[in-house]
């Protein structure tokens, strides 16, 4: 069985990964994709938890994965939230960079 560091280790990098990709970039479906791999490293850091360190009782043994689920679900909506936000704004201003959009002036 695999310890539970290495899990930590993976959850870390993607995590980092993320962050890195939301802090640099200026695409807003980069931006979008980036937030989306630091749900998936939150993800993997429940389920390895749920795995290694919740006793096994009747339904405890789920709780992580049930907690993930609810995050890919949020993660869902986010998602086509984002989207539908980046294609107004495409639509307005013919732009996804986010450094170049200024919603205060019409």
């Amino acid at each position: 069985m695999i310890d539970i560091e290495y899990y930590l280790v993976l959850s870390a990098a993607i995590f980092c990964i993320g962050l890195y990709g939301v802090l640099v970039r200026r695409h807003a479906v980069l931006i979008l994709m980036s937030i989306e791999l630091m749900l998936q490293a939150v993800n993997i850091n429940l389920l390895a938890f749920s795995t290694y360190l919740i006793p096994k009782t009747n339904w405890d043994e789920h709780l992580g994965f049930i907690f993930a689920i609810f995050v890919i679900t949020i993660a869902a909506a986010e998602v086509a939230l984002g989207l539908g936000i980046v294609i107004a704004m495409y639509r307005n201003r013919e732009t996804v960079d986010v450094t170049k959009v200024n919603l205060i002036t019409g």
